[in-house]
Formats: C-alpha cells, structure tokens, sequence
C-alpha cells in the first residue's frame, strides 16, 4: 500500500498525494492547509506569492480551515486558531484511482487557553482525477455541548478575474458585506472592485467559469451558505500578505457556516465537505 509522500515547501513540514493521472495534492501539517491541487496539468489553487513563511501565521491562499470561528464573529482569533495550528498526520493512502490523506487537531493546553472545550477536529482530503473533496469534521469529546462557526476558505486559481463568473446561486438570499445590503442573488456573478458577500447556500452545485475552463463545486448541507470573496484592487493593495495584481488571478468560494453557530452536543459529531470537480 502507497501513502503519502512527506514534502517540505517554504520550511513547512508537508505530505503531497500524487495519482497516477498526473493530478497531485500538496497539504501542510500547519494548519492543514491545502497548498497545491494540480488537476489535467494545472494548477487550481491561488497561493499567493506574498506569503509570510515560517509557520506562526495564517497562510494567505490555498484551502484556510476556519474553526472555531468565522471571521471576526467572536472573540477568538480572526477566523480561530485551526489555521495556524500544527496538526497530526493521522493516516494516508495512495491507489491507482484515488488517494486521501487526514490529519487531525486536539484540545491542548493553548485551545483551553481561548476555547474551553475538549474537542477533535479532523480533515480528510480525498484526490481523484478531477476531482478535490475535502471532509471536516468536528467530534465533541466534551461532557458539555459545544458550538462554533467556520469554513473551508477555498482560494481558486483564475486566469482573470474579469473574465469569470460564477453562477448557481440565482435567487439565494445575499448579503452583500461591503454595501451592507441584503438582496437575491443574480443570475451570474460578476467582478468589478472589491466583493464579498454571503449567500444561503444552493441546493445544486456552482459554476466557476474563468475563461478557460469550469470548476463545479458542491458543498454539503450541514454548512449553511456559501461565500464568494475577491479583494479588488484597492482592498488588496493594503494586504501584505498579497502582491498588488494578487485579486486579478483568485476567487475565493467557501463552504461556510457564518451567522448561526453549529451546536454539537457532548460526546457528538458533525460533519461537512466541499467538493471540487473540473468540468
């Protein structure tokens, strides 16, 4: 049985899942990031160029895991404390047609510090030709319920970003966060300037089109909307972490749960995953 080749990139410790196809997957213990997806010979994840190395802070690209905290909707760290924490590899496995590897995430002494609860978070990232899918899931081993908020924050790769769209989600109720405005979603989105928004999430997948080709994503039900976000321009050009054309070439497309928390009750599980296919 094949597992998982163990890889450093940029001093971070990593395990690279590779298909016969030629698709490959790149995932740092820091974090549990998802650094690299290369699919029919191209590279289908942003990871920006501008990152800030050396495993003490959040990556900027790549798949973020947000837990237990979306964004800043809490007192914890921006977006939790999951991303940059290091994880353990807790097993992997590499056939002919497909290939996953998981790692998982504890209670320690620091998550009590900001977090009282006992818990066990575990990511599983599956590879087939084609195809990314990326389980989470979230076990309760406390005595006493817990809740949370998050997101598997996917950073996708585009061509340009005035040249894609994203449809899927017409008529799903949108919260534009930079307007702070609520609406429906449009047929297709569109991206001129900085955007980000959340939208409930669509019974059927989404389209990416980014002028030379289509990435299908669905998300499960257990995750209650979906969140498209490009900085723009001038958004970007105050993010140190990203370099000044970083917005024209990334869209991020999250599976998340943002405005009411998931309660898992003691000795509980949840579970929820996204699943990314070219098209």
């Amino acid at each position: 049985m094949l597992t998982a080749t163990p890889e450093v990139f940029q001093g971070l410790d990593c395990h690279r899942l590779t298909l016969p196809c030629g698709d490959s997957v790149l995932v740092a213990l820091h974090g549990a990031h998802v650094l690299s997806w290369v699919s029919q010979g191209r590279e289908r994840l942003f990871l920006s160029p501008a990152n800030l190395w050396g495993g003490q802070s959040a990556i900027r690209g790549g798949v973020p895991v947000c837990f237990p905290q979306f964004n800043q909707r809490g007192t914890l760290p921006k977006h939790g404390f999951a991303r940059t924490m290091a994880w353990a590899l807790a097993g992997s496995r590499v056939d002919d047609a497909q290939a996953h590897i998981e790692l998982v995430l504890k209670a320690n002494a620091h998550t009590q510090a900001l977090w009282p609860h006992q818990f066990q978070v575990q990511l599983r990232v599956a590879l087939q030709p084609g195809q990314l899918m990326l389980h989470l899931s979230v076990h309760n081993t406390d005595t006493q319920p817990l809740s949370f908020t998050g997101a598997l924050h996917t950073y996708l790769a585009v061509d340009d970003i005035d040249l894609t769209d994203v449809t899927g989600l017409q008529g799903q109720a949108e919260w534009d966060a930079v307007a702070d405005v609520h609406g429906v979603a449009d047929e297709a989105l569109y991206f001129d300037g900085e955007f980000d928004r959340v939208y409930a999430a669509a019974p059927g997948p989404l389209r990416v089109q980014d002028g030379s080709g289509v990435l299908c994503i669905e998300q499960s039900p257990s995750w209650g909307q979906s969140v498209v976000w490009n900085p723009g321009p001038e958004k970007c050009a105050t993010l140190a972490d990203m370099p000044p054309d970083g917005f024209a070439h990334m869209l991020c497309v999250e599976a998340a749960q943002v405005y009411e928390p998931i309660a898992v009750p003691a000795a509980g599980q949840w579970l929820g995953w996204q699943r990314l296919t070219v098209s």
